[in-house]
């Protein structure tokens, strides 16, 4: 597919997305959303892509989504933002292939609902994270009211969207917003050794495993296990359970095939 403002790449088993609207910051537009919801599409459908990894040209990740174009919005137009936004980012989401951020810059905004909404974060030393919504006399509109406060707590997820104020990558990883931080240099380096462990796990197991997590988080306790055992029997139906145990038996590495 055709692509304007997303760099895409495969590398052996793993997508690379590098957001690509330096000049704008990364801004997000009804047009890169359009291109992103299509793109997920094509990443789902590809059986050769166990994980991606999304980041940002320039000095961000993406800065928030596109002033310039939601300045003049009216109650509707504001609405059906919100509502695109937030259903390609559901879709992510809920794609069972896992998903890496490598927040190279400023996540903010736009940019911080899209990096919640994937698996792990890794986060350069020069990140900044932030929903500066409430300066702009607006609130999150991509799901950021509803998945940081289930990420980091409500007390501290309030406090971030009220005050609208921009924390650092480590201040992000002590509140649980990051997985981990590394050296600016080496950001894409460790988010590809991630990428590349997870794809020498069992494939399907993985994906069960996604599915179950967020699953659960919408239920209760004992609902949850229910979820977990139906998607633990479905392991045992797989080639890749068979691998694996027969390898464990036999002390040897095993040779998952994805199915």
């Amino acid at each position: 597919m055709e692509l304007k403002y997303l760099l895409f790449e495969k590398k052996e088993n793993v997508a690379v997305i590098k957001f690509n609207r330096p000049k704008a910051l990364n801004a997000l537009n009804t047009e890169v959303l359009e291109e992103l919801d299509k793109l997920i599409d094509c990443i789902k459908n590809d059986e050769q892509i166990y994980v991606a990894i999304f980041t940002g040209e320039g000095k961000a990740f993406v800065a928030g989504a596109d002033i310039s174009e939601m300045a003049n919005f009216n109650a509707d137009e504001g609405r059906r933002f919100s509502i695109l936004g937030q259903r390609v980012f559901r879709k992510l989401e809920l794609m069972e292939k896992p998903v890496i951020a490598a927040v190279n810059g400023y996540a903010l905004g736009g940019g911080c609902e899209f990096a919640i909404a994937c698996d792990i974060r890794v986060a350069s030393e020069k990140a900044k994270f932030g929903q500066p919504e409430v300066t702009l006399g607006i609130i999150p509109g991509f799901a950021g009211t509803q998945r940081l406060s289930r990420l980091v707590g409500i007390a501290k997820a309030k406090e971030l969207i009220f005050t609208g104020d921009m924390i650092d990558a480590e201040e992000a990883k002590r509140i649980g917003l990051v997985n981990k931080v590394v050296p600016h240099e080496k950001l894409m380096e460790e988010s590809m050794n991630l990428a590349k462990k997870i794809c020498e796990r069992a494939q399907l197991a993985i994906r069960y495993s996604k599915m179950a997590i967020n699953k659960g988080l919408d239920v209760d306790l004992d609902s949850g296990n229910d979820i977990e055992a139906s998607y633990f029997g479905l392991c045992f139906a797989t080639e890749d359970q068979k691998e694996g145990m027969k390898a464990f038996l036999e002390k040897r590495k095993a040779e998952f095939k994805a199915r």
